[in-house]
């Protein structure tokens, strides 16, 4: 099995030292390259190609923002994990907005950062949907007029089975818990979630949970 390439980005060596050594051990995993700043990333992940980056939110130059940002905007872009010290954070909430497929706090212990970047390598966000409504409840208050109208205009080029499709994903459900509920197979919601994220221009259920949030849909369906 080819093994998961995984970059680190922080700008503590001794973070980077620990997490090398913790995640080396594992057999599927090959760490392909560190950063200690956000300004290197690119140049990196020209340079090594991983499959997800782990990347620290906090860092002097170019911030795990940022970086996210710049990374996520390009094509084949890798899947990025935000490391982070907060539970709720806003830079966090950002970090996911911007595509970042999930966050680990930097005291997880070191079996579910693992399991995280596996998930995230095979596509699965790493965000359960506690998780993501704590996060995205911390951000209520921001601006939060602005972001329904505008996801509310988003939500709006899907079709009926579509929105239906993408309420379950905003609910935490996984694609056989969407066909059980809309009877429907598990192919035909893979096929829904792609279309619901090429239409709206997003990168990941995470995003898609996000924007059904913004736009008011789970409080409506009695989330």
């Amino acid at each position: 099995m080819t093994p998961i390439r995984l970059l680190l980005v922080d700008d503590d060596p001794l973070v980077r030292a620990g997490l090398s050594f913790m995640m080396g051990g594992a057999g599927d995993l090959e760490i392909v390259g560190e950063a200690a700043d956000g300004s290197e990333v690119e140049a990196l992940v020209d340079r090594t190609r991983p499959d997800v980056v782990l990347m620290d939110i906090r860092m002097p130059t170019v911030d795990g923002l940022a970086a996210t940002e710049r990374l996520r905007s390009r094509k084949d872009a890798p899947q990025i994990i935000v490391l982070t010290t907060f539970h709720a954070d806003e830079q966090v909430l950002r970090a996911l907005r911007a595509g970042a497929a999930g966050f680990v706090l930097k005291d997880t212990p070191p079996a579910e950062i693992i399991d995280a970047v596996r998930r995230v390598a095979a596509g699965d966000p790493v965000l359960s949907p506690i998780v993501t409504r704590q996060l995205m409840a911390h951000a209520a208050g921001t601006s939060a007029d602005i972001r329904r109208t505008s996801a509310r205009t988003r939500v709006a080029t899907l079709n009926d089975r579509e929105r239906e499709v993408a309420v379950a994903v905003g609910q935490g459900r996984s694609n056989a818990e969407i066909g059980t509920e809309l009877f429907m197979s598990v192919a035909t919601v893979k096929t829904h979630v792609s279309r619901i994220l090429a239409k709206l221009d997003l990168n990941n259920r995470v995003q898609i949970a996000l924007l059904t949030y913004d736009a008011g849909l789970l409080e409506e369906d009695g989330h």
